[in-house]
């Protein structure tokens, strides 16, 4: 008899399935392809630059602005993820801190670059971790995010397939809820009103879902490893596409 796999967050080794780390892993080279055109839309040289990561997780998204030239401070809520990212850091002088994403604790206006991420479809306080983003973002400062729309798809993925249904599922329940995930145009709005001028969003998604559920049930039987997956779920932008479930966006920090 197989026995499940633990599903947990936070967590390495074989026998735990991390579904945060899995979407990691899986979105890693999309949100460094969507902030390498962020940087170049608005003139932004990252050799130089600050950068902050909210929701870093293991630290993936941080070791990759660090290697694009980055100063980097990455911040995530769980102390766990926070020593996980230290213990995977390969020399990149990553500054890891353990803080909430809507009470962050750095100094106002001390980056050029907030890539948020992880959060927003999970927080209860959506406009708080805007404003915080705005607060330590510099004048003309970039606000990078990915999030997942609220859409029957994405509810039948993220509520259904990743959280629920015993062969696919990859998350704890209650990780997600429909109340928690945002459409575009509700996630454009917050950000004006906090000072972030919205100037894009941009679908991503998996080359076809097929490869998707065939990586996810491959992970829950155990054979194939964590590292095996972004090549088999092969997520791609599509910026003229109308996001059926997740999608890329940034705003710009108004003087």
């Amino acid at each position: 008899m197989t026995t499940a796999p633990r599903i947990t967050l936070d967590t390495a080794g074989s026998k735990a399935v991390d579904g945060r780390y899995i979407r990691a892993l899986t979105f890693h080279s999309v949100r460094l392809e969507y902030v390498r055109q962020v940087l170049s839309e608005l003139g932004i040289a990252a050799v130089g630059g600050r950068a902050l990561v909210v929701g870093s997780g293991r630290g993936l998204p941080a070791r990759g602005l660090a290697r694009l030239g980055f100063e980097v401070t990455a911040v995530d809520p769980s102390p766990a993820a926070t020593a996980l990212a230290r213990e995977a850091d390969d020399g990149h002088r990553i500054t890891y801190r353990t803080a909430p994403a809507e009470e962050l604790g750095v100094p106002d206006g001390s980056f050029d670059l907030v890539y948020c991420a992880d959060t927003l479809e999970i927080t209860e306080r959506p406009d708080a971790v805007l404003a915080e983003a705005a607060r330590v973002l510099s004048p003309g400062g970039a606000f990078v995010y990915d999030t997942v729309n609220r859409t029957l798809v994405s509810r039948l993925l993220y509520l259904g397939a990743f959280q629920a249904f015993p062969g696919t599922r990859i998350m704890p329940r209650g990780r997600y809820a429909a109340h928690r995930l945002r459409r575009p145009a509700e996630l454009a709005e917050a950000l004006d009103r906090v000072g972030l001028s919205p100037k894009d969003t941009s679908a991503f998604k998996p080359r076809d879902v097929r490869r998707l559920v065939r990586a996810t049930r491959g992970r829950r039987r155990g054979t194939l490893t964590d590292e095996q997956l972004p090549k088999l779920v092969d997520m791609v932008l599509e910026p003229q596409g109308s996001p059926l479930v997740t999608y890329l966006g940034y705003a710009v920090r108004r003087a």
